[in-house]
């Protein structure tokens, strides 16, 4: 495992981490629903391989992935670099409405009040007194940044927390969180999404990240399970599964997808790797401070990803996996 310093921050996080989405299950990954004894296996995979950071958020199952984990990392807290997120809830306690799904209405508050108030509803879940990374999960221009940034880096103060990050943001955001009154610590990571069918927003963002020394996140890497394999072509969703909802899905997109896979597959059998290992070890070869956030479900998916940090990919060959693509390659994509 290769561990580096995550941003501005003093946490030493793996380069490889573990991405939670999933584990809240509900109508958004509506194949599966996980256990704690599941949530278990996951994180004793993922110590084995020497994967220390975890990434969850509120809303992963409106709670459920935070409850989950809190559980299963019962008498182990220390053994992880524990990552959520706030500004989204569903309290009903003002903000901007951001969407209703399950039963429940979510809102966008970055306002101080809601800020504490997320980080102190996390702690309860997780079952812990701190949180080592607490990420803005969609920055909101209707408060102002100063007032956000004050309280971030008050909870600091307070030991409640120990580092702080964005996600669904613009470069210019980090400009301006960076550049606020009370900042101290600052933002040590940005996470985007970033994949070899979508890597517009993270390349417009790189600069701005060595900038600052701030750690670029990435997720969606493997688009859902689209770039893992043409056998995943066939497989069908619910459509409030958000494999339902990006572009992959289109029958329009799956011969650009079928050709990648065969022009892929040589490169594959030079390597010895997977199809996901590849598009892996490209996308950490676009940032030398890029952080690798898979979701994953089953420890067998731990191993398997771990595989991609060992990867010499030359020039040449990133250059091919990428121009494979650039014909289905999408601009923008909010997921």
């Amino acid at each position: 495992m290769i561990y580096r310093k995550l941003g501005s921050s003093d946490l030493n996080v793996s380069a490889v981490a573990l991405g939670t989405w999933g584990l809240g299950g509900g109508s958004v990954w509506s194949d599966k629903d996980s256990t704690v004894a599941e949530a278990k296996a996951l994180l004793d995979a993922c110590r084995e391989q020497g994967i220390n950071y975890v990434d969850t958020a509120p809303v992963y199952g409106t709670g459920a992935s935070e409850e989950l984990l809190g559980a299963a990392l019962a008498g182990r807290r220390h053994d992880f670099i524990l990552q959520t997120k706030c500004s989204l809830n569903w309290r009903g306690e003002g903000g901007n409405f951001h969407y209703s799904r399950d039963g429940y209405t979510v809102n966008n508050d970055t306002r101080p009040e809601a800020i504490r108030r997320d980080v102190e509803d996390s702690l309860r879940r997780m079952k812990t007194d701190y949180l080592d990374s607490v990420i803005v999960h969609y920055v909101c221009k209707s408060f102002p940044v100063a007032d956000t940034v004050g309280a971030l880096e008050a909870l600091i103060r307070e030991g409640k927390i120990r580092a702080y990050g964005l996600s669904n943001s613009q470069p210019s955001d980090l400009e301006q969180y960076q550049s606020a009154p009370d900042k101290q610590q600052g933002v040590a990571v940005v996470q985007e999404f970033f994949s070899v069918l979508s890597p517009f927003h993270g390349r417009d963002y790189f600069p701005v990240c060595e900038k600052y020394g701030t750690t670029f996140q990435t997720y969606g890497v493997l688009e859902e399970g689209f770039l893992t394999g043409p056998e995943f072509l066939e497989r069908k969703f619910a459509k409030t599964d958000i494999r339902a909802r990006i572009p992959w899905v289109a029958e329009s997109y799956h011969e650009g997808l079928r050709r990648a896979f065969e022009v892929w597959k040589p490169l594959c059998a030079a390597h010895g790797c997977s199809y996901a290992q590849l598009v892996e070890a490209w996308a950490l070869a676009q940032f030398p401070d890029m952080s690798l956030l898979v979701g994953m479900r089953k420890p067998a998916n731990v191993a398997d990803t771990v595989r991609c940090l060992e990867l010499k990919l030359t020039a040449e060959e990133l250059a091919v996996i990428e121009e494979t693509v650039k014909s289905i390659q999408v601009e923008v994509l909010d997921k």
